[in-house]
């Protein structure tokens, strides 16, 4: 079992950051093998083919890629932690990939190499040298080409995420704001967290405390480290970033299997909601699926500040919405008959109460 062990000073210090560098990391493995989340199915059909076949030309970056996603040590240029706290710029965290020596990476491979599931022939493709910049021209061109279009909406995913955790920690404290936030992760005792339950060295967060930045990846949480710098724990975020103009990003199942099925589900409840509450209210309470801000909304819906006032006023007049103060922010959420009437499923049970297709349970995300 590996433990994160806090000074008396960490958490006091740490904070909520972004990095444009490991939703790119996220990016390589969703799409370097077959999608298995039906909210992920548009996006990855879109960028899967493209980016097999860049992969196939660049020996370097298949084995990289590969290596990364089937293995539980990451090489050291690929999981660096970010500066720029929740203004973190993709071209700085390249900078300081670029930096890493290449005994390091080699170095760093091996260990990956060792921790993996997979057998790797790395001298077929860890050849030649400046290894940190091909990695960072890898993750600039998956970023341009498959990111960069996608990444203000899935910002927005990522800032409600660190909202609602931020509400946590306001009202309860660190333990109850890390609840939840990957598989493995949990707290221990009065002064650590558990990292993993696999073998390990425990780790020392020091008086500048510890990073926590979330990706909208569905799935896997890994550990940043450099020297001198925090640790920053990188795990999934309540909310996949996924298009919602896209209805089969949020139809449940398997795609292959029932996802027309979800659809058609999904298309009727829609309609039927749109029908009761009116477009704009119904928009609003399908997208509070994660609690956000009326500013979050209003950027997430592209729709005024004013407008998203109104609905809200209605919505929390029919006790389907409620408010937290945290801060000069208020920040919404379903009440538990919004949640039934938005999904017909309720927070304590998951129980659906119709007929149709299952539904993924809005109430705790993708996690």
């Amino acid at each position: 079992m590996v433990l994160l062990r806090l000074d008396s000073l960490a958490l006091s210090r740490s904070r909520f950051a972004l990095s444009p560098a490991a939703e790119t990391l996220g990016a390589l493995k969703a799409l370097s093998r077959p999608c298995v989340d039906p909210w992920l199915a548009p996006w990855h059909a879109r960028h899967h083919a493209a980016l097999r076949a860049a992969l196939a030309a660049d020996p370097f970056a298949e084995g990289l890629v590969r290596l990364t996603s089937s293995t539980k040590y990451l090489p050291d240029q690929v999981s660096l932690p970010p500066t720029g706290g929740m203004h973190t710029r993709l071209n700085d965290e390249l900078a300081l990939m670029c930096e890493v020596p290449d005994e390091d990476v080699v170095a760093s491979v091996r260990l990956a190499v060792a921790a993996s599931w997979e057998e790797h022939d790395v001298d077929s493709w860890l050849t030649g040298r400046n290894f940190a910049a091909r990695t960072a021209e890898l993750f600039r061109r998956t970023w341009d080409a498959h990111l960069a279009a996608d990444w203000p909406r899935r910002r927005i995913a990522l800032e409600r995420d660190v909202t609602y955790r931020a509400g946590l920690l306001a009202a309860y404290g660190w333990p109850r704001a890390l609840e939840r936030m990957a598989r493995r992760t949990a707290w221990t005792g009065a002064d650590a967290i558990r990292f993993s339950d696999r073998p390990g060295p425990d780790r020392v967060v020091g008086p500048d405390g510890m990073l926590f930045v979330p990706y909208t990846g569905a799935r896997g949480s890994w550990l940043c480290e450099a020297p001198g710098r925090p640790y920053a724990l990188v795990y999934p975020a309540r909310g996949s970033g996924a298009d919602p103009s896209d209805s089969r990003a949020h139809a449940g199942g398997d795609p292959d299997r029932d996802g027309r099925a979800g659809l058609e589900h999904r298309d009727r409840r829609d309609r039927a909601l749109g029908r009761l509450l009116g477009t704009g209210r119904a928009a609003i309470l399908r997208t509070l699926e994660r609690p956000a801000t009326s500013s979050e909304l209003a950027a997430e819906l592209d729709v005024s500040l004013g407008t998203v006032g109104g609905h809200l006023a209605v919505l929390r007049d029919a006790e389907l919405v409620v408010g937290t103060r945290v801060g000069r922010r208020v920040v919404y959420r379903r009440t538990e008959a919004g949640e039934v009437l938005a999904t017909g499923m309720t927070w304590t049970t998951g129980e659906r109460h119709d007929d149709g297709v299952d539904v993924a349970d809005g109430a705790d995300g993708f996690g």
